[in-house]
């Protein structure tokens, strides 16, 4: 009972989490102007990105809406029907379900996505960006370890 609890809580906090900054952002930055907190390497800058990840196809909102709709609901209904899933699947899952619910508020409210965390080197993110790079990390970890399938060393997959 205690890890079912957890497993609905962890996307609702980090939900929670994701609006919070960025109504706090939105209400402390100025759009475009840096805010210094390790000198230029890490700052708070407010952008509002209307594209997709790192602002590709930054004309393309209707479509990132319909994608990003699409993906939340089908994670939302693996996370729900799939009984047997590892932890470490379910938490990647879990953190980009929770990115993509984020970042759709933003998308279905404004028509962009506010972002206002700049490490140099790295686009603009927010917190549901982080969700989503982390919980993708993990799949790929996932994925590239066997995918939790126990098998001999050197047996390959067949197609």
């Amino acid at each position: 009972m205690m890890r079912r609890a957890f497993w609905l809580l962890l996307p609702v906090v980090l939900i929670v989490l994701d609006r919070c900054t960025k109504l706090w952002a939105a209400r402390t930055l100025s759009l475009g102007i840096p805010v210094s907190l390790i000198g230029d390497v890490v700052r708070l800058t407010r952008v509002h990105n209307a594209g997709g990840a790192f602002g590709v196809f930054p004309r393309g909102q209707a479509v990132f809406l319909a994608v990003s709709a699409v993906v939340a609901v089908t994670l939302l209904l693996a996370l729900l029907l799939v009984r047997d899933l590892k932890p470490f699947l379910r938490l990647g899952l879990t953190l980009v379900f929770a990115g993509a619910v984020g970042n759709l508020i933003d998308r279905a409210a404004f028509g962009y996505v506010l972002d206002y965390f700049e490490i140099r080197g790295f686009p603009v993110f927010n917190v549901a960006d982080s969700c989503i790079s982390v919980g993708a990390t993990f799949l790929v970890v996932y994925a590239l370890w066997g995918g939790g399938r126990h098998r001999p060393c050197g047996q390959a997959d067949r197609v």
